[in-house]
């Protein structure tokens, strides 16, 4: 199986989404610092403040070049393999003929970096090919369309044959 890596809008959009939510996550710790969550003569609420934040900030810069640069899918006739991470590394194969639904989102970020999801609907659960650009994502969507539909036919076809064969 041949494994594809990410176009460099993918890890534009990675690094735009963390900013994002660490410049939130700042938010909420300077709104639970000001407020009376910590006592004003709390130092250790400070220091305790100052780390998360430090530490939001260190993984908003560094967590999308690990998840970038390790993220992989393949396809190819009988499956897909996706293989992402940032301190672990989780990777899951979805057989091609268990797959029963098909669809391309793509939310505000990711529209402004020109990337989308594929996602991939089973029987377990969903999968998702994540920061394709846009026109790949079409053409995974589309060949895996082609091929679940061959699938069903050949099913329906096999089917017919043991049909006929009974009677």
């Amino acid at each position: 199986m041949v494994y594809e890596k990410l176009s460099k809008n993918a890890l534009r959009c990675m690094y735009t989404a963390d900013l994002l939510a660490g410049v939130l996550i700042l938010a909420v710790i300077g709104a639970a610092d000001l407020l009376w969550i910590f006592p004003k003569d709390l130092a250790v609420g400070k220091w305790i403040s100052l780390a998360l934040a430090v530490l939001t900030l260190f993984d908003a810069c560094v967590s999308p070049w690990f998840r970038y640069n390790r993220y992989r899918y393949g396809i190819d006739e009988e499956c897909i393999d996706i293989r992402e991470g940032y301190l672990f590394i989780k990777r899951q194969i979805v057989p091609i003929e268990r797959l029963h639904k098909l669809q391309i989102r793509t939310g505000p970020i990711d529209r402004a970096f020109h990337v989308a999801k594929v996602i991939v609907t089973t029987a377990g659960g969903d999968v998702t090919i994540s920061f394709l650009e846009r026109e790949r994502a079409e053409e995974i969507a589309g060949s895996l369309r082609r091929r679940i539909n061959e699938i069903a036919a050949q099913q329906k076809r096999e089917q017919g044959e043991r049909e006929d064969g009974r009677a």
